[in-house]
């Protein structure tokens, strides 16, 4: 299948590191809840839920972010405006998804921000898990990995920011 360059990225960086990890292909999904379907052996809660968003600071400044949360879990906004000491925020548009990330589509976002020049905040229970597992780039494409592994090449900032 022809997969967004991404997707050969991620894999290439987790082979050339060593760092264990297996790949499913499958049906495009569009939610956590489908993409649990289509990845044997793990849980809504160890889905990496990627999320890409515009921050307004108190002095206007605007720049995007990403969130990770676990799959059954969602942001929680206040949470996030005092933990960041932020005016607002809100989820970016397909648009400004697709020109951040160079053509990824919703859905298709995986939790690596250094990708794309961002910084990344990661909730803190997602990195209970022994594992995650996470689309790469394409909705029909998603890889597991050990959390291990995970923290140690995205190197998040591990804060409370979801909410059941």
């Amino acid at each position: 299948m022809d997969y967004h360059s991404l997707t050969k990225q991620i894999t290439d960086l987790l082979t050339k590191n060593n760092y264990w990890f297996e790949t499913f292909e499958h049906e495009p999904v569009f939610t956590s809840e489908e993409a649990v379907k289509t990845r044997p052996g793990y849980t809504l809660h160890q889905g990496a839920k990627a999320i890409l968003a515009k921050i307004e600071k108190k002095n206007k400044e605007e720049f995007f972010v990403m969130f990770v949360v676990p799959g059954d879990l969602r942001l929680d906004s206040k949470k996030i405006k005092q933990i960041l000491d932020i005016k607002s925020f809100r989820f970016a548009t397909e648009e400004e998804l697709m020109k951040v990330t160079n053509g990824l589509q919703r859905g298709a976002l995986p939790p690596f921000a250094h990708f794309f020049n961002l910084s990344l905040y990661v909730d803190k229970r997602l990195l209970e898990n022994e594992k995650i597992v996470f689309n790469a780039g394409d909705r029909r494409f998603s890889v597991a990995m050990k959390t291990k592994g995970y923290q140690e090449l995205a190197h998040p900032q591990v804060i409370d920011i979801a909410m059941g």
